[in-house]
């Protein structure tokens, strides 16, 4: 007999952790498949997420430099999930065996929820390494969050250089260290560089000679996904616009905003973003699912979890065997994620239904990433593309991509109005702070109510006694 979320008898329950790419592909899946079986109450599908909406993430490095609006590269779970149950909460616990979670919600206290089906898709958080000052120090830009802060701290750099005429407090706000020479390091200090340029136009003693972009990774090249001619070439450009591209350089340390590298050079960075990968979600331990010594869930073919019935899972949290790379597994990336979401809900309804699952067979399509406005690189299918039909290509490709017709209309707009009109190039890093004036104003009323009062008692202390 099957367990509902209150643990009675009733309907399959199948609980999917995450909101990512496979949390919300895979339920959009199920409510495509299994539309009679939700309107009738028989089976039921609860989404568990820290958040509650999908982000977009090949979008975030042109969110961060404004040429898309932050908003429209998330996707609401709830309104593209009529059919799901979307918790804000994060699983602290898991027992597959006896087929219950614990999950955290925003308010009040953690409570349990059983379920007959899992579907692990927690995703991949920072890879982070023990390197003195990172953690204090750097961001990274996984999140809109992130895309948003780093957006408006890049932009506060510039208003300190602009305002201040302490040459060592300049060069420190004009040095952007980035380190991780992979798609989202490169996309990210390039589409940057491009807008600390624009918004030099403005002001008087800021140029874009001042600017100093340095591109730090561990290997000896940068873009291995397009290969090694393209990633060459992609290092020559970002030389040509003044960003310095080390390769075969560590981050030693960032203790105190003084980068560290381990070709012996050291100076003062008053932003540093770090790219250097990911790893699997911490949630993915919580629990009793295999996992193998990368932290990954450790997955079959058919998307299921090895060793365990009734348990499914993909995407960055996964090691799912690539059957076209023998001995492989798919990468990281969203390609793989969305199809094999696809798949993945597509298997669950063949076990619900007794029939036999598919195996997931993908082969690679290639890779894009943009540079920077009319900037890219790309090869799909094994065509090389570079420069401006590259950055055509990268924005026809993820326009197309992005989910519901809603969020393609409103990115579509976003670049058609960046045709005509100029570039924003604003800090809002007050934002982050919003009752910063408010307790200044608190602050001033008490200061001058300790003032009447002080007033009022030397007053009392002068006046003649009768």
């Amino acid at each position: 007999m099957a367990r509902t979320a209150e643990g009675t008898p009733g309907a399959p329950h199948i609980l999917i952790v995450g909101g990512g790419y496979v949390g919300m592909y895979t339920a959009l899946r199920l409510q495509k498949k299994l539309k009679r079986e939700l309107r009738r109450g028989e089976v039921k599908v609860t989404v568990v997420d820290p958040n509650t909406y999908m982000t977009y993430q090949p979008f975030l490095p042109e969110a961060a430099a404004g040429n898309i609006s932050p908003r429209h590269v998330v996707v609401p779970l709830r309104r593209v999930l009529p059919k799901c149950t979307v918790r804000k909460a994060r699983v602290t616990e898991l027992n597959h065996d006896e087929g219950w979670a614990i999950v955290q919600p925003l308010a009040g206290p953690p409570e349990r929820i059983s379920y007959d089906y899992l579907v692990m898709a927690a995703g991949a958080v920072p890879r982070l390494l023990p390197i003195p000052g990172l953690a204090e120090n750097g961001i990274s830009l996984k999140t809109v969050g992130e895309a948003i802060h780093l957006r408006n701290h890049v932009l506060e750099q510039l208003e300190i250089a602009e305002s201040t005429n302490d040459e060592e407090m300049r060069r420190k706000a004009l040095t952007f260290v980035f380190v991780g020479g992979g798609f989202a390091g490169v996309e990210a200090v390039a589409e940057l560089e491009d807008m600390t340029r624009d918004a030099t136009k403005y002001m008087r003693k800021v140029t874009p000679q001042d600017l100093r972009f340095i591109l730090v990774e561990a290997t000896d090249r940068i873009l291995p996904e397009v290969g090694p001619d393209m990633g060459r070439w992609t290092a020559e450009q970002l030389r040509g616009r003044g960003i310095a591209v080390k390769m075969n350089t560590l981050l030693k340390s960032a203790v105190g905003g003084q980068i560290e590298l381990s070709d012996g050079s050291a100076f003062q960075a008053g932003t540093l973003v770090w790219n250097a990968g990911v790893k699997a979600s911490p949630v993915v331990r919580q629990g009793d699912l295999p996992v193998d010594e990368k932290g990954r869930v450790k997955g079959t073919e058919y998307l299921t979890v090895e060793g365990l019935v009734r348990a499914f899972t993909a995407g960055d949290n996964a090691a799912i065997p690539d059957l076209t790379q023998d001995g492989e597994f798919c990468p990281p990336n969203a390609q793989h994620a969305v199809r094999q979401a696809k798949l993945l809900g597509d298997n669950i309804v063949r076990s619900l239904r007794g029939k036999t699952l598919k195996p997931y067979v993908h082969g690679n399509l290639g890779t894009v990433a943009g540079l920077g406005l009319h900037k890219g690189v790309a090869n799909p299918l094994g065509f090389k593309l570079k420069g401006w039909p590259a950055w055509f290509f990268h924005r026809t490709y993820h326009g197309a991509m992005v989910p519901t017709f809603n969020r393609k209309i409103r990115v579509v707009a976003d670049w058609t109005l960046a045709l005509f009109l100029k570039r924003e190039t604003v800090s809002l890093a007050t934002v982050e702070q919003p009752r910063a004036d408010f307790e200044l104003a608190a602050l001033d009323d008490a200061r001058a109510k300790a003032k009447i009062a002080e007033a009022a008692t030397e007053t009392k202390a002068a006046k003649p006694a009768a």
